[in-house]
């Protein structure tokens, strides 16, 4: 079965990113097209890029790296849970995607962003950074807005999510897509897997 990974892109306190997370995750359990397991940055705690050797050599020193990489490498596709942060992704997650190369490597991925302006420009920042490492990006993107799709009475606190009725047939599709790209591209990773 295709085994999809969503990502959690922030490590922020208090950060909005498990709640979309979470929403994300209640709905692709709807489906039964696919696995999915949550790979939240957090549970990882990747150091800022510590590796000697260059990712593509794909001879990792640290066992975090190690962690990082055999649950990047079990999965088909992804879906990139992130906020917006001066027009691109979260450094840690940029991080966490420098640490591998192989991993990636031809797999289909989709964005949930959020932010004041929905996110959009970190889906388009990771859209670039994915295609450097054979990643097959959907269209398909759901962007919330931090004004109108969450309910925050304390700035300090992550708010509750209130998605609009029309995002969850969004994120439905988002799901499909992925799916349907990652198995799409099953015979490039199967190919790969006989070259190593």
């Amino acid at each position: 079965m295709t085994t999809i990974g969503i990502i959690v892109g922030s490590t922020r306190p208090r950060r909005r990113s498990t709640l979309v997370a979470d929403w994300v995750t209640a709905t692709a359990i709807g489906h039964d097209n696919a696995a999915y397991v949550v790979l939240d940055l957090a549970d990882f705690g990747l150091p800022l890029l510590d590796e000697e050797l260059p990712a593509k050599w794909g001879r990792y020193a640290g066992d975090h790296t190690r962690r990082w990489a055999d649950a990047v490498a079990a999965c088909d596709g992804f879906v990139f849970v992130t906020p917006e942060y001066n027009h691109a992704e979260p450094a840690a997650l940029k991080n966490a995607i420098d640490y591998l190369f192989a991993e990636w490597g031809h797999k289909a991925a989709g964005f949930v962003t959020y932010g004041v302006a929905g996110g959009q420009r970190a889906a388009e920042s990771l859209r670039l950074v994915l295609a450097e490492l054979h990643v097959a990006t959907v269209r398909q993107t759901v962007a919330l807005s931090v004004m109108a799709d969450f309910e925050i009475t304390d700035p300090s606190e992550p708010g509750v999510l209130r998605p609009l009725p029309h995002q969850d047939g969004d994120l439905t599709l988002l799901l499909d897509e992925v799916v349907a790209w990652a198995e799409a591209l099953a015979p490039l990773r199967a190919d790969r897997s006989t070259m190593a």
